[in-house]
């Protein structure tokens, strides 16, 4: 098999990227006003609030730093700048961010306020901007790459046609050698037993029985009546998909029929190796993209039925769909047209084979449509209150 080649950003501890964003991350809910002046002040560098960082404890809180740490060391990202109300958990997270060695730099608010801060981190931020923008691209090859897969807004076209295309390309890229990794837990419902199947051993099988029955138990604890409310959601209803196991069969189309996961991760877990993984994720685009963002993923393959319009801030989700109405409809959000497939014009491989071009068409810059149209979701994975 020839792999392609692409221009991409070698980091600093060998993982390749395919985007170079200067981050101005914050720590908590508290700094984000600091983080986006700063961002305003300096062009070129990203600002990305959220709602959380103050008061977590527990499980709650690893989650919280795996996922603030995992983004800042994303390949995708060449520096950062953290601003936090407090000293030790923003050194926290600058700590964990420069393991990768790329270059990232802290701020604390108290005693010094947000115009102090702002100023101070602004000048950070400038070097950095300057910095990346001189740094080259470099050729690699596709199976360098972390590809996540995740669907929304699931019609009955995405279990025919945009699902089994992604797991076409899932088979061509683990052949290949990447790393490659799925989740959404609630949404194989119906199917887990299948999906204990594909663990490449029966302990891993197994492992994920144990994810999928922590999670359905947790859902089954705050139920008010049954899953129909949220899962399949009204556009999956709209779609013609009537119910979750139906929905959770399409779901596992996006992993092809040859390749087995050989691990389960925590959410915003790094994979440890090349393969296929499974990852215990909610079923909530936003939140889901951002976990992948987290754990190392640097292009993200997002199939959709009714239209799903996610994006992130860090990762390229590149968007294709068999449905002709949302195609023709929705076309801005579209990256890939696949519904040829269902029209008998387009085998299934021949749609794989335009998937692989645009995954390497977006690892040589060309910008994703969610990218194009703005599209920088960011929302964390809360596991329960705070203190």
């Amino acid at each position: 098999m020839t792999i392609p080649k692409f221009l991409g950003y070698r980091r600093e501890n060998g993982r390749v990227g395919v985007r170079n964003h200067v981050l101005i991350l914050p720590l908590d809910d508290l700094s984000n006003a600091a983080c986006e002046a700063v961002a305003n002040n300096v062009k070129g560098t990203m600002a990305i609030p959220h709602s959380y960082g103050r008061l977590q404890f527990g499980e709650d809180l690893e989650l919280f730093f795996r996922t603030i740490i995992g983004t800042g060391s994303n390949p995708n990202v060449a520096a950062v700048v953290v601003i936090g109300i407090e000293p030790e958990w923003t050194d926290r997270i600058v700590q964990g961010i420069a393991v990768t060695g790329k270059p990232v730099r802290g701020f604390s608010i108290e005693r010094t306020g947000d115009i102090g801060t702002i100023a101070a981190a602004s000048r950070q931020a400038k070097e950095y901007v300057q910095w990346a923008t001189e740094l080259p691209r470099t050729e690699c090859t596709l199976d360098e790459l972390y590809v996540s897969v995740k669907c929304g807004e699931s019609d009955t076209t995405s279990g025919l046609a945009s699902n089994p295309t992604v797991g076409n390309v899932v088979e061509k890229l683990v052949e290949m050698g990447a790393t490659t990794c799925f989740g959404e837990t609630s949404e194989i419902t119906g199917a887990e037993h299948v999906c204990k199947q594909r663990g490449a051993t029966p302990e891993i099988g197994e492992e994920f029985m144990r994810v999928w029955t922590a999670y359905n138990d947790t859902i089954l604890q705050y139920k008010t009546d049954d899953l129909s409310g949220s899962q399949p959601t009204k556009g999956n209803i709209r779609g013609g998909l009537t119910t979750i196991e139906e929905k959770a069969f399409g779901n596992l189309q996006k992993i092809g029929k040859k390749v087995s996961y050989i691990g389960v991760l925590k959410p915003a877990e790094a994979p440890k190796g090349k393969g296929l993984w499974y990852m215990d994720t909610s079923s909530a685009a936003a939140e889901a993209v951002t976990l992948w963002a987290a754990s190392g993923a640097v292009v993200h393959l997002f199939p959709t039925g009714q239209g799903n319009i996610i994006g992130n801030a860090i990762l390229p989700v590149i968007k294709l769909s068999a449905n002709p109405l949302t195609c023709s409809t929705m076309t801005e959000h579209i990256d890939l047209d696949v519904s040829a497939i269902l029209r008998g014009e387009m085998t299934l491989d021949q749609a794989g084979d335009a998937l692989l071009k645009m995954i390497e068409r977006t690892a040589n810059g060309r910008l994703t449509a969610s990218e194009a149209l703005g599209h920088r979701e960011f929302v964390l994975t809360k596991l329960y209150v705070s203190a």
